[in-house]
């Protein structure tokens, strides 16, 4: 093998293990995306949101309830379904221990997929009929019907 193939052929190989070395976890392979916390409910907003005794407000992933505050609701029906969301909530959230995981921000509150007890919050809520399921970025429940 010449010397001028012999460059063409380690090159790239040196190039590839000095990047594995210099980058920081490139050789301990990938690291899960999500990681699971936990943490208590020190207060209920409405009906999807809630507040940790950290301060950490927790929007709930993948859900949306209706609004219980006269200025944000379209209509009395919703307002009216919003307080009943939130009273749900509230009665299932009062000083509960929650593991969550973080998977996204929205309006300054992380965007969270939560379970109690090993269930899924959404999917109680849900099941409950105080919320409706909801992805990001899709048309929000008509709550006046």
């Amino acid at each position: 093998m010449t010397g001028r193939a012999r460059s063409l052929l380690c090159g790239p190989l040196l190039l590839a293990m000095m990047l594995t070395m210099t980058v920081p976890g490139a050789a301990a392979g990938p690291r899960p995306p999500y990681e699971t916390v936990s943490g208590r409910v020190a207060s209920v907003t409405d009906g999807d949101t809630f507040r940790l005794g950290s301060g950490e407000r927790i929007r709930i992933a993948d859900i949306d309830a209706p609004e219980s505050q006269r200025g944000q609701a379209k209509c009395s029906a919703e307002l009216s379904r919003g307080r009943a969301a939130s009273s749900r909530a509230r009665a299932m959230l009062a000083g509960q221990a929650v593991s969550f995981v973080r998977v996204g921000k929205s309006y300054k509150r992380t965007v969270a997929r939560v379970r109690i007890e090993g269930h899924d919050l959404g999917e109680m809520l849900v099941e409950a009929g105080v919320a409706q399921p909801w992805l990001r970025g899709m048309p929000k429940p008509d709550w006046c019907r």
